[in-house]
């Protein structure tokens, strides 16, 4: 297998999968959310790969368009990518950030890695912030978006003293690994818990294993989890939506109102930018 990829399981069918249908307040495809793609082996070819569900979250959830970026090394100019769009999403992953990135340890063996999408996604963040572009960082996305401004990761947070397993269950249904899983805090005053009605207790999933240890500077925590694991960040000095969470909000987001909050407050802000280019 190709150095800095990793395998993903062969798909069993090409029918679409049945999602409830769910509407945008608002919808403009004319704003674009670019989605940074995972480089992934499937059959013994490298593939680049965004999950369905987070085209559709963007879609149907923010009411924009999407369209998906190859992620290359080595890594292209991500100036007039950002020139085109209103807005990033970095999505979840099977793979981790490589700790070499953050000054971290050396990985362990079988640890699933994906460094082409590390080296073009931390150069994307990094301009998009520089840039004031809405940004949503999801999973491996809030832990790109410490590290593309500095911060470290717990490379295997279910090790750390006094910290719950944050790992699915193994062999769960897809419904019981992305289910509720644990309570977060979310700030008082902040981002999110004004889009929670300012109440600042959430029930949220949990499917990782590594987490942010240092935080980086210009981040602001909006949620933690009673352990002490940051969920949620902001950019400090931000004048738009960038927002990063560690859980899984694209999972059936029409069925859950903090989710469907999160990615309207999204849209909203990437049809701000669009209107004023």
């Amino acid at each position: 297998m190709p150095v800095g990829a990793f395998r993903w399981k062969t798909a069993t069918s090409i029918l679409p999968i049945p999602i409830q249908p769910v509407a945008a307040e608002v919808t403009d495809i004319m704003a674009l959310v670019v989605l940074p793609c995972c480089v992934g082996e499937i059959d013994g070819h490298q593939q680049q790969i965004v999950k369905h569900k987070y085209v559709r979250a963007v879609v149907d959830g923010a009411g924009c368009g999407a369209i998906l970026a190859p992620s290359m090394t080595p890594r292209q100019d991500v100036g007039p990518l950002l020139d085109a769009v209103d807005g990033v999403m970095l999505t979840g992953s099977t793979s981790n950030v490589h700790p070499d990135n953050y000054q971290g340890v050396a990985p362990r063996e079988g640890l699933a890695l994906d460094v082409i999408r590390d080296e073009s996604s931390l150069a994307l963040i990094r301009e998009a912030v520089s840039r004031d572009i809405p940004l949503l960082a999801i999973c491996r996305g809030i832990q790109e978006l410490n590290v593309a401004l500095g911060g470290s990761l717990h490379q295997h947070l279910q090790e750390v003293d006094g910290r719950i397993d944050h790992r699915a269950p193994e062999g769960e249904p897809l419904d019981v690994q992305y289910g509720p899983a644990h309570g977060v805090t979310l700030t008082a005053g902040g981002v999110l818990a004004g889009l929670n009605g300012d109440e600042t207790e959430l029930e949220v999933n949990s499917i990782h294993q590594q987490a942010i240890d240092r935080l980086a500077d210009g981040l602001t925590v909006e949620a933690m989890a009673a352990d002490g694991t940051v969920e949620a960040v902001r950019i400090t000095k931000s004048r738009t939506f960038q927002v990063g969470v560690q859980w899984h909000p694209e999972h059936r987001f029409g069925e859950n109102p903090f989710s469907r909050h999160l990615f309207s407050a999204f849209g909203r802000a990437v049809r701000a930018h669009n209107a004023r280019r």
